[in-house]
């Protein structure tokens, strides 16, 4: 699991994030922070943190300092801005001083969510180690760059879309519609339907199983696994 440290001075927003952090699978949030005081001390504790999700705006200091002061302290977790702080001169020192993300306030859950999995496809792509030709560079600096989530077309369910995408995601290997469909309990027709939506708007890949005979099988396997 990825432990989060969700830090913002408005506890009932700093509750809201959490729980949305809680709904994206392979996160889990360690705990929250509503102050730099108590975001740099909470680094200080078990259990080492992966990723903090980092307020800009703080009672007692701004975000940027709290970065800066856990590098002087020899803390390498990674950092997502998530403030509504929107001034080109805060992005640019954010960039700066090593945040891996900005995410600017107000926000809907698939904007943090599309961040969180471009975070853990990159963890996924660093893991590998070893030396790395200039693609797999290019994967790396590209990991984080992650499709938006998509406006729905006419027609289109966000519930549904929703069903599909948690089925996908939370997948072993790649699926076919019947097996999507299976699941959450829509058609083949319409689960069909919706991962050709998810291939489209690249997040989902495409691959084909032949079998003995006849045409190959269309399976699908969420993009961020590839």
């Amino acid at each position: 699991m990825i432990e989060v440290l969700v830090v913002d001075d408005d506890v009932r927003v700093a509750r809201v994030n959490a729980a949305y952090v809680e709904k994206v699978p392979g996160f889990h949030v360690a705990g929250e922070a509503h102050s730099a005081a108590e975001a740099l001390r909470r680094l200080e504790m078990p259990p080492r943190l992966d990723l903090v999700l980092l307020d800009h705006y703080l009672p007692d200091g701004t975000g940027l300092a709290v970065v800066q002061e856990m590098r002087r302290r020899g803390h390498q977790t990674d950092v997502i801005m998530v403030t509504a702080a929107r001034d080109v001169s805060t992005v640019q020192a954010a960039m700066r001083h090593g945040a891996l993300q900005y995410l600017v306030k107000p926000f809907a859950f698939a904007g943090l969510r599309a961040k969180l999995e471009a975070y853990a496809q990159l963890r996924r792509t660093l893991d590998g180690g070893g030396e790395a030709e200039q693609a797999e560079v290019d994967r790396i600096f590209g990991a984080l760059s992650a499709p938006s989530e998509p406006d729905l077309p006419k027609g289109h369910s966000p519930t549904t879309a929703e069903l599909v995408r948690r089925s996908l995601m939370n997948a072993e290997g790649p699926l076919s519609a019947q097996e999507i469909a299976e699941r959450t309990g829509v058609s083949r027709q319409t689960a069909q339907r919706y991962l050709k939506l998810l291939e489209r708007t690249g997040r989902a890949r495409l691959t084909l199983k032949y079998g003995d005979a006849g045409r190959p099988e269309h399976r699908y396997v969420w993009a961020t696994r590839a």
